[in-house]
């Protein structure tokens, strides 16, 4: 399966043209918009978004992405005119593998889909994660995967600590996600590969490259394209 995994767009999705290489899925993990306020950017990442050359297009929201939360109806009606799949707190099944998306994070200055870091209710949301999911997509990463801002030792982890604990518990195959802009990049720990996805540095300048792989899901094995 030829995967290609994004996040962090921020409405500046027309920068990475040329940069996808299409092939069987393209996953983004959150923030395509900005303030998160304005319809319309919804409607021309979902434009872009399902003219990419990709059999299955997913995507799940992020902290920037406020209407998703605060007018929900409204939102899945735009994403609902595109042939492309948005998850939150559900699942989708291609060619018998289960990707799970689900966008929630720690409290991150107040902005979409935050509560409160150790609360009963992100323990919910991660509780909720099914135990068979091979792919799964959250927007923010766990805790001490690829989840520092900044060059090490600038900040603190910022990773969700519960949402690490699921991971060990209960590995995915592959765990994409975002949020985090400086820490770009994947590793491999526990079974699982875990690719922090951001295309946008710190200030929101494309820096970085989609990553896009060959993955074996019966043997877990990964190959960069």
């Amino acid at each position: 399966m030829k995967i290609t995994f994004i996040s962090d767009t921020h409405t500046m999705h027309n920068e990475l043209n040329g940069q996808l290489p299409g092939g069987d899925l393209l996953i983004h993990s959150g923030d395509i918009m900005n303030s998160g306020y304005k319809k319309q950017e919804i409607h021309d990442f979902c434009k872009w978004f399902e003219a990419q050359d990709y059999t299955h297009k997913i995507f799940i929201a992020g902290n920037h992405d406020r209407m998703f939360e605060d007018h929900p109806l409204e939102s899945n009606t735009i994403v609902n005119n595109y042939d492309v799949t948005y998850l939150q707190d559900d699942e989708d099944i291609i060619d018998g593998v289960k990707i799970y998306g689900s966008p929630w994070q720690p409290w991150f200055y107040d902005w979409a889909f935050n509560l409160p870091k150790g609360g009963p209710g992100l323990y919910s949301k991660w509780e909720a994660i099914p135990k068979d999911t091979d792919i799964l997509v959250t927007h923010g990463p766990p805790q001490d995967h690829l989840d520092v801002s900044g060059p090490p030792g600038n900040e603190p982890h910022l990773g969700c600590a519960m949402l690490r604990v699921k991971v060990d518990a209960q590995p995915p195959k592959i765990h994409v996600f975002g949020h985090i802009h400086g820490s770009y990049g994947c590793k491999f720990h526990n079974g699982t590969h875990f690719f922090n996805a951001s295309v946008l540095n710190e200030r929101y300048v494309q820096v970085n490259e989609p990553m896009t792989v060959n993955w074996d899901p019966e043997t877990n094995k990964i190959t960069f394209i």
